[in-house]
């Protein structure tokens, strides 16, 4: 059924707005408006969203009348509208670096709120150029510039353009079961076909070579010299998210700083997934000592509570950009809110020293999970991760959906990765105690023993 102001008086609709706007305000809801949310949530979800999440969603009964549907949240747990907690080992693919609803940034969002939400677009915005300081103070080597923006598929458009802008070359060189984003700049980047195959041609002098096969670049680079296609740039995810959790091969990284330097290409890392202390460094260049042209940054930029993200580059990159500074905008990126954001987000992962203890809690958990792997090997075909970036990859497509199901079921949620259907990532809040961690090992080793083969 199809509701319009056609057949609706603003009245009915305004009825509607403030019934959902008195929601909004409560803490806890009776069980009456928990049913009431659940319906409203599956009929719009069909009805006005996209019918297909519903088929998607392991969280949505087979008949599709119920779904857990998520109401709020507070460290490494989020709680249902029904009242079920559940440990987070999903994060939002990555945003709760900091934990859900981190106070200190909550905090700084407010007080910002309460003074400013948006900017002019005039005049100077201050916190902008404050953050845009302590990026470059943070970020690795002479990163130095900075563009901010929503998103990370923001970030790695921006990236492209800069690269773009910086020579008179147009050929890009990314890599299999690669991710970058789904916008037609980011999507020519990116890797699976399901998500190209539709919206083809997409961007010309995208070329893409395995992850990890520093031959095959060599050789890329070296034909596209002779043709006269010179590569503009690279780009690659230190550690590929989305792909699985592949780890690079050992100096990988840096031989691919080396190839473009040779080749006077730009090197561009697509650290949204990896950046913001998630592998156990800042930012994963540090993890892998490499330093690239262009760094993109985003998810966790926002300390889990606003959309925020940055392209960081260096001078010589960025300063094509400055005769004319409007040759790329957005209106809301760089917002008053979103920097207030993450100059906290930043202020916590360095107080805290979430990096370290990423690292610490990672290796802890790591550990765990190749035991537990190596009790299934029927169904458990590798543990992989930095940090808490963690990849499980079982056989069977079949049996990491029932896996992650089944953990869902009994209160942690995790999910495949977007790339490789087969593999599940542990990508909790940087800030998940010891204690949660055993709870998450223990409930897997439960599910994996009711998994049939």
């Amino acid at each position: 059924m199809i509701n319009s102001a056609a057949t609706n008086s603003y009245a009915e609709i305004n009825e509607y707005i403030k019934k959902v706007l008195s929601l909004i305000e409560k803490d806890k809801v009776t069980k009456d408006e928990a049913d009431w949310v659940i319906r409203e949530t599956v009929d719009n979800f069909r009805e006005h969203v996209n019918p297909g999440f519903l088929d998607y969603r392991k969280t949505v009964t087979k008949d599709t009348q119920f779904a857990a549907v998520e109401w709020s949240d507070s460290g490494s747990t989020f709680t249902d509208v029904s009242g079920k907690k559940y440990i987070d080992c999903l994060g939002g693919f990555g945003i709760y670096n900091v934990g859900h609803r981190n106070p200190k940034v909550m905090k700084a969002v407010m007080d910002q709120l309460n003074r400013q939400a948006l900017h002019s677009q005039d005049l100077l915005d201050p916190l902008r150029a404050m953050l845009a300081k302590i990026l470059a103070d943070i970020t690795p080597g002479d990163l130095k510039y900075s563009f901010f923006v929503n998103s990370g598929t923001e970030s790695v458009e921006a990236a492209l353009k800069l690269a773009k802008a910086y020579s008179d070359r147009t050929t890009f060189i990314s890599t299999t079961r690669a991710f970058h984003g789904k916008s037609l700049g980011s999507l020519s980047a990116t890797a699976k076909a399901v998500f190209r195959k539709p919206f083809l041609p997409l961007i010309n002098g995208f070329r893409h070579v395995p992850y990890g096969d520093i031959e095959m670049m060599r050789k890329t680079m070296e034909s596209c010299a002779l043709v006269g296609e010179d590569v503009a740039a690279v780009i690659l995810e230190p550690i590929q998210g989305e792909g699985g959790v592949i780890l690079p091969p050992d100096g990988y990284l840096q031989q691919v700083r080396e190839l473009c330097d040779e080749f006077g290409a730009l090197l561009i890392f697509d650290e949204v997934q990896t950046g913001m202390g998630r592998t156990g460094k800042m930012f994963a260049a540090d993890l892998y000592g490499v330093v690239p042209d262009i760094l993109c940054l985003a998810k966790a930029f926002g300390g889990g509570i606003m959309p925020a993200g940055a392209v960081v580059a260096k001078e010589k990159v960025f300063k094509s950009w400055f005769a004319n500074p409007f040759i790329h905008t957005t209106t809301f990126g760089g917002n008053p809110l979103a920097c207030a954001a993450a100059i906290a987000t930043f202020n916590v992962l360095i107080e805290e020293n979430l990096p370290k203890r990423a690292a610490e809690v990672g290796a802890y958990l790591l550990d765990k999970l190749q035991k537990v792997a190596a009790d299934f090997p029927d169904k458990v075909m590798e543990v992989r991760g930095k940090g808490l970036l963690i990849g499980i990859e079982f056989h069977t497509d079949q049996i990491g959906f029932d896996v992650s199901k089944g953990m869902f079921d009994n209160g942690v949620l995790v999910a495949g990765t977007l790339i490789n259907s087969k593999t599940f990532r542990i990508e909790p809040p940087l800030t998940i105690s010891y204690e949660e961690v055993d709870t998450v090992v223990e409930t897997l080793i439960r599910v994996l023993k009711s998994v049939k083969v």
